[in-house]
């Protein structure tokens, strides 16, 4: 059973799931207005879009997530619930995002980028904890972020990097694992996500 609601002027495919209903006493999905929803994605129950909300193909936003306004979650993207996400966010194709992440406004994550939320997978019982992604942080294809590390304010994680401590705002991260570097002028300033 699915049950959502919807704003005005949503283009929903009819192959989506909006409101996928993972346990009887789920509240239903929000949807805000204007928003885009592609053909394979499934909004679970218990999850919050603000407006001008968009997916690619078969993306995934699981329960108790809440997004804001003007979120892009690319094709193959998953949002495994439990999460917060600001306004003016772009995940792109194939990114992974774990439970108990937070992530700002004015963000931008490349294509298969991997957030992760366990340091001991099937190892250790303990406390899943994803990253923080501050406000205006950008994050490279195929970067790596470990748990509970934190993304500084404006912040720069190059492609491929594997960052397994916090980075300072303005701060650049490069290699595997990242190593901090200061952010190049061309770099510097907000991320310019509509």
């Amino acid at each position: 059973m699915t049950d959502a609601t919807y704003g005005t002027n949503c283009d929903i495919s009819p192959e989506a799931t909006i409101g996928y209903e993972y346990v009887d006493d789920a509240t239903p999905t929000r949807l805000g207005d204007d928003a885009t929803v592609r053909s394979g994605t499934i909004l679970y129950a218990d999850v919050t879009v603000g407006d001008r909300f968009t997916t690619g193909h078969n993306a995934l936003v699981r329960e108790h997530t809440s997004l804001g306004d003007d979120v892009v979650v690319g094709t193959n993207t998953v949002i495994d619930g439990t999460t917060t996400v600001g306004s003016h966010v772009s995940f792109q194709t194939g990114v992974y995002v774990p439970t108990n992440t937070t992530i700002g406004s004015h963000v931008f994550v490349g294509p298969r980028a991997v957030l992760t939320n366990d340091p001991f997978p099937v190892r250790h019982e303990t406390e899943l904890r994803g990253p923080t992604i501050e406000n205006h942080a950008s994050i490279g294809a195929n970067a790596t972020l470990l748990p509970g590390v934190t993304i500084g304010e404006g912040a720069f994680v190059a492609a491929g990097a594997v960052v397994t401590a916090d980075v300072p705002e303005k701060t650049l991260a490069v290699g595997a694992p990242a190593r901090h570097r200061p952010l190049p002028e061309k770099l510097q300033g907000g991320n310019q996500i509509s």
